[in-house]
């Protein structure tokens, strides 16, 4: 079966309405993490919305990419990390002794801030985790590459490009690429690092339309130094600054009706 025909045969998933919330209830307790000597997050402690977009914003160096990268422990790769307090996945403790840190990886699907597609076809880029799960029936992973491009806006863009080079992809269907590879082996929480700062407008607009499609199919978490960015994808917005978390509330609210004055200042441009 080709991948027009499996496509044709099966409907189109439910993108726009959401379909089912996916699990991925986060919650980060007194979180604190050091590298060396210098320490980066205080006592971080929030809920993320489960099936909700939550932004994280702030001031260069405010620790946002630091928490976004402890939530599925890739920070783990740097020398003397030191961490205290619980971040929790579905209940689970995620720096726990048992935790196989592959498999929740899998868990979080990572979007990072420059586009990152293998220099391979667009489809292997796609089923590559598949395959790195040592899937290899042919069907399972045409159907995983419909899906997953259908579910990144870039089936009806790919279709009858599958087997070019993903890096003649322009720079926006190369990052809804990666979200479509971060997407394909089903996660649980989208993770996304400034995924709109290396694009043009047109093609961030694209991508904010995709995060707004995603949400409630997947707990969303992206980081972003845009505002304005904030404002228009997410339900729940955090303000970092100096490594603390300083509020955490609805869009709307954080935007309009701040509750600390350090909220007010970055938000109205008078620091950051």
């Amino acid at each position: 079966m080709n991948l027009a025909m499996a496509y044709e045969s099966q409907p189109r998933p439910d993108i726009q309405d959401g379909g089912e919330p996916q699990r991925g209830e986060l919650e980060i307790a007194d979180f604190n993490l050091w590298y060396g000597m210098k320490q980066a997050l205080f006592d971080v402690n929030m809920s993320i919305p489960t099936g909700l977009v939550t932004a994280i914003i702030g001031p260069s160096g405010c620790g946002k990419s630091t928490l976004l990268r402890s939530l599925n422990r890739m920070n783990d790769l740097i020398d003397n990390l030191r961490i205290t307090g619980n971040i929790t996945l579905d209940g689970e403790d995620i720096y726990g002794p048992k935790v196989d840190v592959i498999a929740l990886r899998k868990r979080m699907g990572m979007v990072f801030q420059k586009p990152n597609p293998f220099p391979m076809s667009i489809f292997d880029n796609v089923i590559y985790p598949l395959r790195v799960d040592g899937i290899n029936n042919k069907a399972v992973l045409e159907e995983a590459a419909v899906n997953a491009l259908t579910g990144a806006a870039l089936w009806d863009e790919a279709k009858d490009r599958l087997n070019e080079n993903a890096l003649s992809l322009s720079g926006g269907q190369q990052q809804r690429l990666c979200i479509a590879r971060a997407i394909s082996a089903d996660p649980e929480v989208l993770l996304m690092d400034e995924p709109c700062s290396a694009l043009d407008p047109i093609a961030t607009s694209r991508i904010e339309e995709l995060i707004d499609e995603l949400k409630g199919r997947y707990t969303i978490v992206i980081v972003t130094h845009n505002m304005q960015q904030a404002a228009r994808v997410s339900q729940y917005t955090a303000f970092f600054h100096l490594g603390e978390m300083v509020e955490l509330g609805q869009t709307e609210a954080m935007f309009t009706n701040p509750k600390d004055e350090r909220t007010q200042g970055y938000i109205t441009g008078r620091y950051g």
